[in-house]
């Protein structure tokens, strides 16, 4: 078994510090976001569509668009936006450049959704991630 370097054992630490950080903060989120009806993927979608997302009821991402973003596989996020819209949070329209493909965007009860979360998860994030 070849020696471990010091600093390869400081690296090897430092990643490790930053996933147990990432596992904390994330069932902190979950926690602090179920008394909405939210998990912290919920939300990271909600968020994503609330940036963009226009009163006009323009769909501002494709599915596979919002994968790359919220770091979901996109049959984790096609199975959480079916879900989403079953609550009413989301709607899904065919793509009009590509009728295969499918856009999002937050209904009104969404964004209201979004808006009463919103300052819980920056709580959490704020709480969790400041030095």
């Amino acid at each position: 078994m070849a020696a471990v370097s010091k600093a390869e054992r400081a690296l090897v630490n430092r990643w490790r510090a930053i996933l147990a950080l990432h596992a904390r903060t994330q069932c902190e989120l979950d926690r602090a976001l179920h008394a909405h009806g939210l998990c912290a993927s919920d939300f990271e979608v909600l968020d994503l569509l609330s940036e963009d997302s226009v009163p006009d009821g323009t769909y501002a991402y494709r599915v596979q668009e919002i994968s790359e973003r919220v770091h979901l596989s996109q049959s984790a996020l096609s199975r959480l936006v079916a879900r989403l819209e079953k609550d009413g949070l989301v709607e899904r329209a065919m793509c009009a450049e590509d009728r295969r493909g499918v856009r999002v965007a937050l209904t009104a009860k969404g964004r209201a959704v979004h808006r009463e979360a919103l300052p819980v998860h920056r709580a959490v994030l704020t709480r969790m991630l400041t030095d």
